[in-house]
């Protein structure tokens, strides 16, 4: 007995909108369904990579750049080829966009696939409520994306009141005509809107991968849920006098330290980091005893967080980020972090960490009411 075509369904949304937390939630929260992923990071260091590997049935991470520049269809067949092979039984495939991809593109290349053993299954599109005005004043092709999604979620909707939030799904419904909009809290929405197999044919109002695509959708533009077709996108926004490729306007900066960072050092970096870098991730070695030997980092515009993360039996104490801006002096930020580095390592006093544990979720009443060494 064939199987059906395993549905593709992409992951968009701009930088920090939490595309990589969503994704982690559906790969813990599967529940006996199997989740291939291709993960297409920006940046040198593949750190959403780093993040999901272990988690998943079978991953493919396509490195640094852009999707839709990094390969072309046959390249991406290649890679979803693997995914569906019958053997692997695999239920759906996300591709987590590089938070500059162009959504319009990665869903052509789907389309036009020759792989009879996949089917496009939609367009999620993760929306930062606390930068939802910041982003489209940034980059106007939000609203494109917009008319382009299947199913809008609403991230970091606890970041913003309920005023604001129905101001938002306003603006956005304005764009996504009749689409579902789900609020969510660090990407945790319902796995079954989005791996709940349903039968072909049925609209339940939400996402189903079931769903199939016209072919004639793979023409000249990209259909929409309207049937409307869309056109290329525009210049970039940031008036760069590149492509209309969006990370034509930004630069990534790799960052990586054996030695362990001083946690003062870092905290006055990050506080006052330059304008145009508003988006880092990444994994901090500060090596003071009595704390994790790994915090993930977690930072877009003036939202910063910390998050203490096991570190691997095998793995070495490293300090690894990504910093994503525009108009920034990369070789000044690098500066700055160099000096950061401890050089000769000691024991660094306990007090070190309390700018870092200002921002460690769950300790917001201090480290000595939490129990934490201060």
């Amino acid at each position: 007995m064939s199987r059906k075509p395993v549905p593709v369904v992409v992951l968009a949304g701009f930088l920090g909108s939490g595309k990589t937390t969503l994704l982690n939630h559906l790969l813990r929260q599967s529940r006996g369904t199997r989740i291939g992923a291709v993960v297409n990071d920006f940046g040198a260091i593949e750190i959403d990579a780093m993040t999901v590997a272990g988690q998943v049935d079978s991953m493919v991470s396509l490195g640094d750049g852009c999707l839709c520049c990094a390969v072309d269809t046959s390249e991406l067949d290649e890679y979803l080829g693997r995914l569906s092979r019958p053997d692997l039984r695999i239920d759906v495939i996300v591709i987590e966009a590089s938070g500059l991809a162009e959504p319009q593109e990665l869903i052509r290349m789907i389309l036009a696939s020759g792989n009879p053993h996949i089917v496009y299954g939609g367009l999620v599109q993760v929306v930062d409520a606390a930068e939802f005005d910041a982003t489209r004043s940034r980059h106007p092709e939000t609203d494109r994306h917009l008319t382009l999604a299947d199913l809008v979620v609403l991230n970091k909707a606890d970041r913003v009141d309920e005023r604001g939030r129905a101001r938002i799904r306003a603006a956005v419904g304005e764009h996504a005509v009749g689409v579902p909009v789900v609020s969510a809290e660090y990407g945790q929405i319902d796995p079954g809107l989005l791996i709940d197999r349903r039968p072909a044919g049925e609209r339940v109002g939400q996402l189903s991968f079931d769903d199939l695509r016209d072919d004639d959708a793979a023409g000249g533009g990209t259909g929409g849920a309207d049937g409307t077709q869309r056109g290329a996108g525009p210049p970039c926004a940031d008036g760069c006098g590149q492509s209309h490729h969006l990370h034509a306007c930004y630069e990534s900066i790799g960052f990586v330290s054996a030695e362990p960072m001083n946690p003062r050092r870092l905290m006055e970096f990050l506080d006052t980091r330059p304008e145009g870098l508003y988006r880092i991730k990444g994994f901090v070695h500060f090596g003071v005893p009595g704390h994790p030997e790994k915090y993930t980092l977690h930072a877009v515009g003036s939202f910063l967080r910390f998050y203490p993360s096991p570190r691997a039996g095998g793995d070495e104490p490293l300090t690894q980020l990504v910093l994503i801006g525009s108009g920034i002096d990369a070789g000044a930020v690098r500066d700055r972090l160099d000096g950061c580095r401890e050089h000769t390592p000691r024991d660094a006093p306990a007090e070190s960490m309390w700018g870092v544990l200002r921002y460690v979720p769950g300790l917001s009443e201090g480290p000595e009411e939490a129990g934490l060494p201060y």
